[in-house]
């Protein structure tokens, strides 16, 4: 062997490695993929759900209420799980749950059930995105970790794009009973998919005890971590001005600017495309900036960004393409802000990877449950939609900037206090 030549296994390796990571970005992807087409899929299909079960537009967008509250609670109970049995059995329990969920949902006779049984589907998919940011966290951090959440969002953002419009084309064939239909039968591929592919990443020397005392106990010091709690705040709120755009974008694209179901479902879609490219964006910036400079520069340029929105919104400016433009570039600024909360929060508390991620999670979704039913209440208008993005993001702004400090801030989590 000469100086210069290199081991096969040596050489091989880098090349396993990124081998390696593209495999697991591409399952956990599809895992927290599960929740946004449980959300976003059956949006094409709320007026007609209104319509056949003889009640309400605010009746029917509590149902995305449930759902959301589900996500949240779900955490909750799941994340101190998956710190005590492992990642594999939570994940596949709670992806059960969901099909089953599905199914039932295809059965509901009236808005009440169809509520509560969005509630039970939230719970199963929580399992799916609450244990793949925990297994993101069993293997990487700081850096590393906002990079591969980057990548994870490439996968999820495909979510939104292809949900409604998949609800769309389903409608073609079937009602809004389909869609649920269609949902149990990704949630079974799911979980075939976790089962063959997804290997446990938590050994049973790093599980924690999965007592209420104990967990309670985990929960109490997350709680006491000041910039924790701020970054999971500004996660909820960026979350809040998201699914501001998700609860009230079919009333507004569909009843105020005349779009059809499958019309809808291409709009919607495209409005991810920024988001994708965000996310794609922000790896490229982590090699210049820390992800907590990336994050302040998002919120700022999306907090701009919901301004114009809330103008065009309230005059009519521009019409339709007024309202989509910027629109379009808030979910970009969105976009930069996913994967870096998360990654700057969950560095800071390794060692209950499950327990964060999951309050993290219930933070994110719980917000956005409360913050999603005021569109409606304000009138389901392009008008109402924006004043509850600029207020997502002009509070998600001011936590950062007040709780969090991000100048402050270092990656690494020895700033803790």
């Amino acid at each position: 062997m000469t100086a210069t030549s290199v081991p096969p296994a040596v050489a091989a390796r880098p090349v396993d490695e990124r081998e390696g990571r593209l495999r697991l970005v591409l399952v956990l992807g599809a895992l927290i993929a599960l929740g946004p087409l449980t959300i976003d899929m059956y949006l094409p299909a709320l007026p007609s759900i209104t319509d056949d079960l003889l009640t309400t537009e605010a009746a029917v967008q509590l149902t995305l209420t449930g759902t959301l509250v589900g996500v949240a609670l779900g955490q909750l109970v799941i994340g101190p799980l998956s710190d005590a049995l492992g990642r594999r059995l939570p994940l596949l329990v709670g992806v059960g749950v969901h099909v089953l969920a599905s199914l039932l949902c295809v059965l509901a006779p009236n808005v009440q059930v169809l509520g509560g049984l969005r509630v039970l589907q939230g719970l199963g998919a929580a399992a799916a995105s609450v244990t793949a940011m925990a297994v993101v966290r069993d293997r990487y951090t700081g850096i590393a970790a906002a990079t591969v959440l980057s990548r994870l969002m490439l996968v999820l953002g495909a979510a939104p794009v292809l949900a409604p419009t998949l609800g769309g084309e389903v409608l073609r064939v079937t009602d809004w009973r389909g869609v649920f239909a269609v949902l149990a039968v990704i949630g079974v591929a799911l979980a075939v998919m976790a089962a063959v592919f997804l290997e446990e990443t938590l050994p049973p020397e790093r599980r924690r005890s999965g007592r209420v005392v104990g967990t309670l106990r985990v929960y109490r010091a997350l709680l006491r971590d000041r910039i924790f709690v701020g970054l999971i705040l500004v996660a909820g709120l960026s979350m809040a001005a998201l699914f501001a755009y998700v609860s009230g974008s079919s009333f507004v694209l569909q009843d105020q600017y005349g779009l059809d179901e499958q019309q809808f479902g291409i709009v919607f879609g495209a409005g991810a495309v920024g988001l994708i490219a965000a996310t794609q964006l922000n790896p490229r910036l982590l090699r210049t900036y820390q992800p907590q400079q990336v994050l302040t520069g998002a919120l700022v340029a999306g907090l701009g960004f919901a301004l114009v929105l809330l103008t065009t919104a309230s005059t009519g400016a521009g019409g339709l393409v007024g309202l989509l433009l910027p629109l379009w570039a808030v979910l970009a600024a969105v976009g930069l802000a996913l994967p870096n909360t998360p990654a700057l929060a969950l560095s800071r508390h390794g060692e209950a990877a499950g327990t964060a991620a999951a309050l993290l999670g219930a933070t994110q979704f719980g917000v956005a449950a409360v913050t999603a039913p005021f569109v409606g209440i304000l009138g389901n208008d392009g008008q109402a939609m924006a004043l509850v993005v600029t207020a997502g993001m002009a509070a998600a702004l001011i936590v950062l900037l007040v709780v969090v400090r991000p100048g402050r801030l270092l990656t690494d989590g020895s700033d803790r206090t």
